[in-house]
């Protein structure tokens, strides 16, 4: 059966029309490092992950960047300008070699017209993204950069042998853990050394170990001061 129709967009519609849907879009593969847009250009395709991923991020005038969405297998990106006739405002890029379908927006339209089902799954995913843009933003304004890095790492954290229990971080350097936040590398690696002299964190080459969650837990929770340095 197409990847389509395993897509949550796509998965309320018959044989049919997901194989129509197969004849117009186009598949490509990309390598890392591709930008599919930057803000300010006018969006003409809707673009649906099969493999691989994709950051969606901002860059400030002085080259900070601030990563808003890392897309994954089954997510869509692109979708925004097509539907408020706006641009784009901010970029795409894929992270590692992606597999991604593509559709023009004369193709996208009509499905939206004629295909409720479709329109509801892009709703939904649309609010829950801009609910997730609400949080990080309350984030950003109302706690310290301390609290955020502390439920930055949660949110990251997977437990690589169950029966050990064990959470951590893997592959994220200190630059790309201030991208998500906003902030500049030197702030983050401050922060961290903090973490790990408190004994709630280790720290290696791209990796780190979670040893006190309840602390980390602690910490995002609680407000502090907001820190943009």
């Amino acid at each position: 059966m197409s990847f389509l129709a395993h897509t949550d967009i796509f998965s309320h519609l018959g044989s049919e029309e997901i194989h129509e849907l197969d004849r117009i879009t186009t598949v490509i593969t990309c390598s890392p490092g591709r930008i599919f847009f930057r803000p300010g250009e006018t969006g003409t395709l809707f673009f649906l992950l099969k493999s691989g991923h994709v950051q969606l991020y901002h860059l400030s005038l002085d080259g900070r960047k601030l990563i808003t969405a890392t897309l994954g297998s089954g997510e869509c990106f692109g979708e925004l300008p097509l539907l408020s006739g706006g641009t784009h405002s901010s970029f795409a890029e894929a992270i590692e070699e992606a597999c991604i379908y593509t559709m023009s927006k004369q193709d996208l339209e009509p499905l939206l017209i004629h295909k409720p089902s479709v329109t509801l799954a892009l709703t939904q995913i649309l609010g829950q993204r801009i609910m997730q843009l609400e949080e990080q933003l309350i984030n950003t304004a109302f706690k310290s950069t301390s609290a955020r890095l502390a439920l930055l790492l949660l949110q990251l954290a997977h437990t690589p042998e169950p029966a050990s229990g064990m959470l951590v971080v893997d592959g994220l350097s200190h630059e790309e853990l201030a991208e998500h936040l906003g902030v500049y590398r030197e702030t983050v690696s401050t922060a961290l050394r903090e973490l790990r002299e408190s004994g709630a964190i280790e720290l290696g080459r791209k990796h780190i170990t979670i040893n006190r969650p309840d602390q980390l837990e602690t910490m995002a929770s609680f407000p502090g001061n907001s820190n943009k340095a």
